[in-house]
């Protein structure tokens, strides 16, 4: 199929641009996270936990609203299967016992006059964030682990280390933006991480398919490999576009309409598309060609027959 484009785009000519950009971008987020570090939910650092129940309809930014009025941080507010059972997540507060503060945030519930219940109350120390901390680091690595494997027995090993290197650069950029603006990093979040791991490793999949196509086309023999991935990259941009583009709209209007409750996972997914796609494409491909990848490294050569001795 032929490519919207008439003239092949010189990706390759720019290589070392990108990778340059992206480099700095990745140091960038890494410092952010050395000198600010990440903004973990109560998930991640222990606090209280509450389940309450409304008499009606339970009004989740209401809610909200009355307990940000107490300055105790920033709640986590989640229905419970019911438009009247409501779950709220709050931080660790010094000089004050999980009791004390599920007090007062009862209070300011019922201060709209509201009937509310405390249904539970409890503590969630924080060894049970770092598990979850560690658990989370084990997924991402498993992850890393399985997109290595998979590349490298699919296409080849410079492949698997280009898509790896531009993969882990992703993360940490959507965890340096969330460690530069203090963004909440819940478990969500996490979610989302893990989802752009797998987002970035299918646009690098499609490209990659490419270029090993292109190298078995009789008709680019002669032409460098640089050409070839050019030619590559520049087919796949109408698949590109579209996709992604019509992707990124329904993440973004989860961004700008699904609350606070989506915000985290939006903006996260919002992150990992737009350098999803600028690594897979600016990234990955140049370092394939650094790696020295080429048509001997596709096509394996045809041994010639042996002639029967008489």
């Amino acid at each position: 199929m032929k490519h919207f484009l008439k003239h092949d785009i010189r990706f390759m000519s720019y290589g070392k641009v990108t990778t340059l950009i992206s480099l700095l971008t990745f140091l960038a987020a890494v410092f952010f996270l050395y000198a600010k570090g990440l903004n973990y939910s109560v998930e991640f650092t222990g606090g209280t936990v509450m389940e309450v129940q409304y008499q009606q309809a339970a009004q989740p930014e209401k809610i909200r609203t009355q307990i940000d009025g107490l300055h105790i941080g920033d709640p986590v507010v989640q229905m419970l299967g019911t438009s009247r059972d409501v779950l709220i997540r709050l931080p660790n507060i010094k000089d004050r016992t999980s009791a004390q503060v599920s007090n007062e945030v009862l209070t300011a519930l019922k201060s709209g006059g509201d009937q509310v219940e405390m249904r539970k109350v409890e503590f969630v120390g924080p060894q049970v964030g770092e598990e979850l901390v560690t658990h989370g680091l084990t997924a991402l690595t498993i992850v890393c682990l399985g997109i290595i494997a998979y590349l490298a027995v699919r296409f080849e090993w410079r492949f698997a280390v280009a898509a790896v290197i531009a993969n882990m650069h992703d993360v940490v950029i959507i965890l340096g933006c969330f460690a530069l603006f203090q963004w909440e990093f819940s478990l969500t979040v996490l979610a989302a991480v893990l989802a752009v791991l797998g987002y970035s490793v299918n646009e690098s999949v499609v490209v990659f398919d490419r270029i090993r196509e292109n190298f078995r086309k009789p008709g680019m023999r002669g032409k460098s490999t640089a050409a070839i991935i050019d030619n590559a990259i520049t087919a796949t941009m109408s698949r590109t576009i579209i996709t992604h583009g019509s992707t990124e709209m329904m993440v973004l209007s989860m961004l700008f309409f699904g609350g606070p409750a989506l915000h985290g996972f939006a903006m996260a997914l919002t992150i990992g598309i737009v350098f999803g796609i600028y690594s897979s494409v600016l990234v990955a491909s140049p370092i394939a060609l650094a790696l020295g990848v080429s048509r001997e490294h596709m096509i394996k050569p045809v041994k010639p027959k042996e002639e029967a001795v008489v």
